[in-house]
């Protein structure tokens, strides 16, 4: 009778602890997803800004047709990922072609920027001024959200691969999610906001 008692404790004591670890995974889960859809804000307002850059610019940048183009090219396949990644965050595929696109988007801003720099009468162009600061603002948010996102992240997998969380998120399908690795593909240079 005792015997059954204690096993029956034991028993209680493990359904407890399991549920506890199947709640804190299900909480790292949210916390990461949340941390993923500030991501998904700040590069949508990253993106509405760039055709408002192109505009601008283009009157100026007449014989730039080939780098305003590439940029709105970019823009496009950028918008295209972060729909992608919205709808699986932590999704390695879809972060690693999030990160290949966000990066090709900042190469291109970032020659846009630099052919700028050529043009005196584009650089004192009040709009163009107050779009380089927005974008250098959201640039910032941007690299706050990332990092918010990461550190979720960092959190659940520790969850997830430690024991007894392992067992846990095995059993009922808590997968690996992959951080936002901004490197991903090719070297990363920050866009340089410089007016």
């Amino acid at each position: 009778m005792v015997v059954a008692l204690v096993l029956l404790a034991l028993a209680a004591v493990a359904a407890v602890a399991g549920i506890a670890i199947y709640n804190g995974l299900v909480g790292r889960r949210n916390a990461y997803r949340n941390a993923f859809s500030q991501i998904d804000v700040q590069l949508k307002r990253r993106h509405d800004l760039v055709p408002n850059l192109v505009e601008t610019a283009k009157a100026y940048l007449e014989h730039e047709r080939e780098t305003l183009e590439s940029v709105v090219r970019a823009r496009g396949q950028a918008a295209q990922a972060i729909q992608r990644a919205a709808r699986a965050p932590g999704d390695p595929v879809a972060m690693q072609a999030l990160a290949g696109a966000e990066g090709a988007l900042s190469a291109s801003l970032s020659r846009l920027l630099a052919v700028a720099e050529a043009y005196p009468d584009l650089k004192a162009n009040a709009t163009m001024a107050s779009l380089m600061e927005e974008l250098a603002s959201t640039e910032n948010r941007i690299a706050f959200a990332r990092q918010a996102y990461n550190d979720a992240i960092m959190d659940y997998g520790v969850a997830r691969e430690s024991f007894p969380g392992t067992l846990v998120a095995s059993s009922f399908g808590f997968r690996e999610a992959a951080a936002y690795d901004t490197a991903v593909g090719a070297e990363r240079e920050p866009v340089k906001v410089s007016f």
